[in-house]
């Protein structure tokens, strides 16, 4: 049976169902997992994520109200902590002007929502479509690393970066 990359997500939501993966009670808690997770592991993501916890309670407004020494602090476990805290001060910012209402953003922006994002500094495009897709509700593929290695496994060849699964040339059949 041949399916190309489009076919492939119906089939495993069928063989697997909904995942509800991301691990979160909030948008804000998404958005600030989704920054911290960059370049590090789960655990040193997660001890920064607590951090935000017990500091804020994942309220956006405090969020976007921490001053920068305070952000770096909090950041600080997930490694990169300055960069980090530029993104989270950047997206909470963003967010700000917009009341914090994110279908409102959703509507305002509409198609062009992740190109908004990527303009944000720190949000580069898997992070931009983990906040498109968790945050803003808008069908998005994630295409990171555990993608592209269920599709080198299936045979997939040339999926070598983000951008090769997001916009291949082609569409790509697959045996399965």
């Amino acid at each position: 049976m041949e399916l190309t990359l489009l076919d492939l997500y119906p089939k495993l939501h069928q063989a697997m169902g909904p995942s509800g993966w991301w691990p979160a009670e909030s948008k804000a808690e998404i958005i600030i997992g989704a920054i911290m997770i960059q370049n590090t592991n789960w655990r040193n993501a997660d001890r920064a994520v607590a951090n935000f916890r017990q500091a804020t309670n994942f309220t956006p407004v405090q969020i976007a109200h921490l001053p920068s020494d305070r952000l770096q602090e909090l950041v600080r476990p997930a490694g990169f902590y300055r960069n980090k805290s530029k993104a989270v001060q950047a997206v909470f910012s963003w967010l700000a002007m917009h009341d914090f209402d994110y279908q409102q953003i959703r509507n305002h922006y509409g198609a062009h929502l992740r190109n908004e994002l990527l303009k944000l500094h720190g949000v580069g495009e898997e992070t931009a479509d983990v906040l498109l897709t968790y945050v803003f509700g808008v069908l998005t593929f994630i295409s990171d690393k555990y993608a592209r290695t269920l599709f080198t496994c299936l045979g997939i060849t040339g999926l070598t970066n983000y951008q090769s699964v997001t916009s291949p040339p082609v569409p790509t059949p697959c045996r399965i």
